[in-house]
């Protein structure tokens, strides 16, 4: 039997891979399908549970950013919890917080906590709790001159 926090790893790595390649229903697939995953949106003090919350997460972010890229900076893993420090960027090319697209290049840094089950969902991925300066995000859309871009992770 494999190491639990290898386990968490390699389902982290394989959601990540998949939001890579736009495969958002494959991405949505590596919650549990249990009913009780979610999507934590910290900046917009949003929790969006279930499933459907999910895609709601995933549609924001493809709609927004449709060749979204996202880059591992950093890797920590505990039971129950893997966090990603990450780079996402792309260009802003629909709809997002009444930003008009104006096919602005946005790169942010942003802290992800994957939260894994206990019991019926143990090793199931349960949710992602997203952190992230939306204000900085929203300035980069705009094309604001001397927008932050961030420390560079």
């Amino acid at each position: 039997m494999k190491d639990p926090l290898q386990l968490q790893r390699e389902k982290v790595d394989q959601h990540i891979r998949l939001e890579n390649a736009h495969q958002w229903q494959a991405v949505q697939e590596t919650f549990t399908a249990t009913g009780n995953a979610f999507f934590d949106l910290v900046p917009f003090s949003a929790r969006l549970p279930g499933l459907a919350g999910v895609t709601q997460a995933y549609e924001i972010l493809s709609t927004a950013l449709p060749d979204v890229t996202i880059r591992v900076n950093s890797a920590y893993d505990v039971p129950g919890c893997s966090i990603r420090e990450l780079t996402v960027s792309g260009t802003h090319q629909g709809d997002y917080s009444g930003a008009l697209p104006l096919g602005k290049r946005v790169s942010i840094e942003m802290a992800c906590f994957f939260l894994f089950g206990m019991g019926e969902d143990e090793g199931q991925l349960i949710a992602e709790r997203v952190y992230f300066d939306n204000e900085t995000l929203l300035r980069q859309m705009r094309g604001e001159e001397n927008a932050p871009t961030g420390i560079g992770l």
